[in-house]
């Protein structure tokens, strides 16, 4: 393992500390904190940071009382699972596209876990008297279902566990019928090339319905899906108006983006706002 020159030997022990924790959890499919305190004669808060920073790593995944490892022979992480990996970034990404929403508004959002974080500050801002929101998540669904001034649709069709959606079909004559103003969507990958893609077709079809529907596509896909490609595209890079994300977006694709003529806005988390990548000239901020 290669550590930095200036290191302290106490930093350096912790990120040798955390590899064997990562090989345990690997190697045995899970651990326990006060197993691991023990084995490494630490205290439990040194493990539960430990563990922390391992889950930022996506090397595992921490569950009551230690963590469990992640099963990547899997096509996709299951919800409970992604809803916790960049939690602070999707926190402020589903603020900056909650912010969007216009009453009397219909908008469509897919079952990511982002989109998730838009509904929850939807239902929190309040105020609504007419909003009509289509969605093929169960877990959107339910955290918006009965909230005053907001109607929500749910997509028919057949039940992913993994991904808690509605997929297949069977709910696109819905799009036929109706007028949507914004797609909010989420994406297992985002390149220049094969634009914003998912780890199934089954969920990729579904959202080409929703790209088709709506007036306007909004990108809500935190720094780590971006330069990387997922098995099916779903939008083409043409197709998205704005793309929300975080500080850590790769900022020669974020230049490149911006100078095809999409609207690139980076969550600013220090201020509470947004910036808005220019067209060569750097980001300039905006109100959030």
């Amino acid at each position: 393992m290669t550590v930095p020159a200036s290191a302290s030997p106490r930093e350096v022990f912790a990120r040798e500390r955390q590899e064997h924790i990562a090989r345990i959890v690997e190697e045995h499919g899970r651990a326990r904190v006060g197993d691991l305190a023990a084995q490494f004669h630490v205290s439990a808060v040194t493990i539960r940071k430990d563990l922390l920073a391992l889950e930022t790593e996506h090397r595992l995944v921490r569950a009551h009382g230690g963590a469990i490892a992640i099963d990547r022979s899997r096509p996709e992480l299951a919800f409970e699972i992604r809803e916790r990996l960049q939690g602070d970034e999707k926190q402020l990404i589903g603020a900056a596209a909650a912010a969007l929403v216009h009453e009397g508004e219909s908008i469509v959002m897919d079952a990511s876990t982002t989109a998730l974080s838009v509904a929850r500050h939807l239902k929190a801002r309040g105020g609504w008297s007419q909003l009509t929101v289509i969605t093929n998540g169960l877990r959107l669904a339910s955290e918006l279902a009965g909230h005053p001034g907001i109607i929500v649709l749910l997509l028919g069709g057949r039940v992913r566990w993994e991904a808690l959606s509605v997929v297949g079909q069977l709910g696109d004559g819905l799009f036929g019928r109706i007028n949507v103003q914004k797609a909010f969507l989420g994406a297992a990958g985002f390149t220049l090339e094969s634009g914003l893609s998912d780890a199934t077709d089954e969920e990729a079809q579904i959202k080409r319905s929703m790209v088709a529907a709506a007036r306007e596509v909004i990108a809500i896909v935190d720094h780590t899906k971006w330069e990387r490609a997922a098995f099916a595209t779903f939008c083409p890079t043409d197709k998205v108006g704005i793309v929300l994300t975080d500080q850590r977006a790769p900022a020669q694709m974020v230049q490149a983006l911006a100078a095809r003529g999409v609207d690139v806005r980076l969550v600013d988390p220090d201020q509470a706002a947004v910036q808005t990548a220019g067209h060569g000239s750097g980001a300039t901020r905006t109100g959030g």
